[in-house]
C-alpha cells in the first residue's frame, strides 16, 4: 500500500498528465497541428540547458531554471492558454493562473508544493537572474516556432513585427547573440510576409 506522501505526488502526476490536451495557438515547426503544453514544455527546458552558455549572466542556476519551466505551464490546465498578443487574455490572467497554481500545486506534500508555488511566482514576476534567462526561453521558442512555419500563427492573428520585438527586447542584455539572431529572423520574417511590418 502507498504511503500518503508517495500516494499525493501520484496523484499529481496523473493532474499534469492534462498538460498534453492543452493545446497552444503555436503550431509545430512541420506545421502539421498546434503544439500543446507539455511539448513547449519540454522543448523550453531543453532550448535552457543548450542555450547557457550564450547568457552573459554566469550566475544563472541551470536546474533552478529547468525546473521553473517545467511547470510553469501547469497551471494552464485549470486556467487554458492565454495568447500572447491577446490583449483582453491578459486581464484578470494572473488571478486565474494564481487559482489554478493553488489548486495543483496543493495537491503535492507540502514541501513540493511551496516550491513549486515559489517557482511559479518566480517564473511570473521576472525579477531574478533565473526568471528572466526562463522567460527568455518561454519568449524566443514560439518565435522560433512562427518563423519556421512562415509565420502561421503570426498571420491568423495579424501580429505586428512591433510587438514580437518588444515581447524580446530584454534580450538584448539577457541574450546578446540570441537577440541578434532573434532580431535578424524577425527582419527576414517581414521581408518574406510572414509578419506584419
Amino acid at each position: 500500500m502507498m504511503n500518503e506522501r508517495l500516494s499525493c505526488q501520484i496523484e499529481f502526476i496523473r493532474e499534469v498528465d492534462k498538460l498534453k490536451t492543452i493545446f497552444r495557438q503555436t503550431y509545430l515547426m512541420d506545421s502539421t497541428r498546434n503544439e500543446n503544453d507539455a511539448e513547449h514544455s519540454w522543448h523550453i527546458t531543453l532550448m535552457a540547458w543548450l542555450l547557457e552558455e550564450h547568457s552573459t549572466n554566469k550566475q544563472v542556476n541551470i536546474l533552478r531554471v529547468m525546473k521553473m519551466l517545467l511547470v510553469h505551464d501547469v497551471v494552464e490546465i485549470d486556467a487554458g492558454d492565454t495568447f500572447a498578443y491577446d490583449e483582453q487574455g491578459q486581464e484578470g490572467k494572473f488571478e486565474r493562473e494564481r487559482m489554478a497554481a493553488e489548486r495543483i500545486f496543493g495537491l503535492l506534500p507540502p514541501d513540493q508544493s511551496e516550491e513549486m508555488m515559489e517557482l511559479w511566482l518566480e517564473f511570473e514576476q521576472r525579477k531574478t537572474t533565473d526568471s528572466l534567462y526562463a522567460a527568455a526561453m518561454d519568449r524566443i521558442q514560439p518565435l522560433f516556432h512562427n518563423y519556421y512555419t512562415q509565420g502561421k500563427a503570426w498571420q491568423e492573428h495579424e501580429v505586428t513585427s512591433g510587438r514580437v520585438l518588444a515581447r524580446i527586447g530584454f534580450l538584448e542584455t539577457e541574450l546578446p547573440d540570441v537577440h541578434s539572431l532573434v532580431c535578424q529572423l524577425i527582419h527576414d520574417a517581414v521581408d518574406k510576409g510572414y509578419l506584419l511590418p
